[in-house]
């Protein structure tokens, strides 16, 4: 929170407006987004499109802020209203001189005139770092990331006043991009990102049968395609004996570059009926079917963070994650791990945690009950101290 005597910060809420607009369920990197703005409630709102960046006044800002904090489908309207009056006919607002400048959710930084709108406005930039992966890994993303995603972390790069990084592994690899441009990396910060707040409480399992839950957005590096004929296998080799053939629940809408995992999921007949596809799910329905499912499978090629894994973790789920780097950071030595191309390796861990009798879930469950997961608290004393180090007064 902003208190009285220190530098006016303002954050770039264009994501969060748009998807909002289109009535979008948020993302990882959304609740992000919604975390800085309850976090910092006395911030100026900033929206940037077109190649114009406007600045929302401080009574518009609290307005759009609440908007944004409600449920989506719940506000368009009101929200469409709040921008026309902002906006519309107006003379540009400016912030004052030396103001903090947050954006943590991505937006805009490809686009060519947002730098020297930053400059123009003297504004002292932060930038959040979810990843690099359309960088470091283009061939899991969209045609043409790799160059918009370039642009972006080059902006950051050139602009920022500070950097945050979400992880070391992030981290690791910003500085890795900039030394191969030759340029310095600005003063940064790792603050681990914390997961949602999942409701607590005794609901029924949603299912009779054991399941196992994947959670994210159906897209080439979350590997559903490897766990789709793991899913097969099983069925072709599962006893009656050991008890009813575990279902495979997906919670998360379907992405791009997908056509292979929709035609195992809608077209093989041994599949169809042990999958459940769940697009959208509020974090109370997200509680239930992680709270009582055998594991979260996480078998990414690649991630910046990981919020599902921590989220699992959290509620005492059990894990069963590729053993990437990040991951490791993250979670230390409670999941189990298995390398993201080990098919043989995912379908013995699966059947093994679909039974009472493995021993390996056990243990899990124990570590996991040892596990600290990150907080928005730890978080964001990490943003405060960044933010006094930049202006030399207090934010908190």
């Amino acid at each position: 929170m902003q208190r009285e005597g220190s530098a006016e910060i303002a954050i770039d809420v264009t994501r969060l407006v748009v998807r909002a607009l289109r009535g979008r369920l948020p993302t990882g990197v959304d609740r992000v987004c919604l975390r800085y703005i309850r976090h910092f409630p006395d911030a100026r709102a900033v929206f940037y499109k077109w190649g114009i960046g406007r600045v929302v006044s401080r009574a518009g800002s609290r307005v759009l802020f609440g908007l944004l904090l409600a449920r989506p489908d719940h506000v368009v309207a009101r929200l469409s209203r709040c921008l026309v009056r902002e906006l519309a006919g107006r003379l540009p607002r400016r912030l004052q001189p030396g103001s903090l400048f947050l954006n943590v959710g991505h937006s805009g930084l490809e686009l060519p005139g947002y730098g020297n709108w930053l400059r123009s406005q003297g504004l002292k930039p932060i930038f959040m770092v979810h990843d690099l992966i359309p960088i470091t890994h283009p061939e899991y993303c969209r045609l043409g990331e790799y160059g918009r995603h370039g642009k972006r972390i080059t902006t950051m790069l050139k602009h920022g006043a500070a950097l945050i990084a979400n992880s070391n592994a992030t981290l690791a690899a910003l500085e890795s991009f900039a030394c191969t441009r030759g340029t310095p990396t600005p003063l940064s910060v790792v603050a681990p990102l914390a997961g949602a707040a999942l409701p607590t409480g005794a609901a029924q399992p949603p299912l009779d049968e054991p399941y196992f839950v994947m959670l994210g957005t159906i897209e080439p590096r979350k590997n559903h395609a490897l766990i789709l004929q793991v899913w097969r296998r099983l069925a072709e080799r599962w006893s009656s004996v050991r008890g009813p053939l575990p279902r495979l629940v997906i919670v998360g809408q379907r992405g791009w570059d997908v056509a292979h995992v929709e035609s195992l999921i809608e077209r093989n007949p041994v599949l169809r009926p042990l999958i459940i596809e769940i697009p959208d799910c509020d974090d109370a329905g997200m509680a239930t079917w992680l709270r009582h499912a055998r594991a979260l499978l996480f078998p990414s090629f690649t991630e910046g963070f990981g919020l599902p894994l921590v989220e699992a973790l959290a509620i005492g789920t059990p894990v069963i994650a590729s053993d990437i780097a990040v991951f490791r950071e993250i979670a230390g030595d409670v999941p189990l791990y298995v390398d993201p191309l080990d098919a043989l390796g995912w379908l013995e861990a699966v059947s093994d945690f679909a039974t009472d009798e493995s021993g390996r879930r056990a243990a899990q469950l124990v570590r996991a009950g040892e596990f600290s997961p990150p907080s928005w608290d730890q978080h964001f004393s990490k943003i405060d101290r960044l933010l006094e180090q930049l202006t030399g007064v207090t934010h908190g």
